[in-house]
């Protein structure tokens, strides 16, 4: 069974090797694909945001892992914002849809009213089509914002989700 929880110290070694091969790719996140271990945890699970981890238990690896934080200071910080990372073993059972899910509870508990996803690649059409399917609308477009290692230049979404009741 599938638990999600709070990122630990200890966690980082198993959460690097989750993101290293994300970052190296270079398709999906605005990061430098040569963006150290150091840089990464910072960015990962620095001041100001919160980190959690999932796994299927004691003893087991970890499995994916995402971060939560304000998207802006002060008149904005009502609106959240998270990064999500799925190991390659464990893609394709659900588990994206899981930590958005989680991160959702996990925001409104912490009193967000939104959720802004900054950079969605547009190619990235797997993670489009998920937070479509969870509630996130596509709010603007931002020609040619990203540049992919393979397609050059291509455009990035602004994704939104109302996180208030009824929502």
């Amino acid at each position: 069974m599938i638990r999600i929880r709070p990122f630990e110290a200890s966690d980082w070694p198993a959460v690097w090797g989750i993101l290293e091969p994300v970052f190296r790719a270079g398709e999906t996140y605005a990061v430098p694909r040569d963006l150290s271990e150091e840089e990464a945890r910072r960015f990962w699970t620095g001041e100001e945001r919160e980190a959690f981890v999932a796994d299927e238990g004691a003893g087991e690896g970890l499995l994916g892992t995402y971060f939560l934080k304000a998207n802006q200071a002060g008149p904005g910080d009502h609106v959240c914002n998270c990064g999500y990372a799925v190991a390659v073993e464990a893609r394709g059972r659900g588990l994206g849809a899981r930590l958005c899910e989680h991160s959702q509870q996990m925001a409104v508990e912490r009193g967000f009213r939104a959720m802004q996803f900054n950079l969605v690649v547009a190619t990235n059409a797997g993670a489009v089509a998920l937070w479509e399917r969870l509630g996130f609308a596509v709010v603007g477009t931002l020609p040619g914002a990203f540049l992919h290692p393979e397609l050059g230049f291509v455009d990035a979404h602004v994704m939104y989700k109302d996180l208030g009741p009824g929502s």
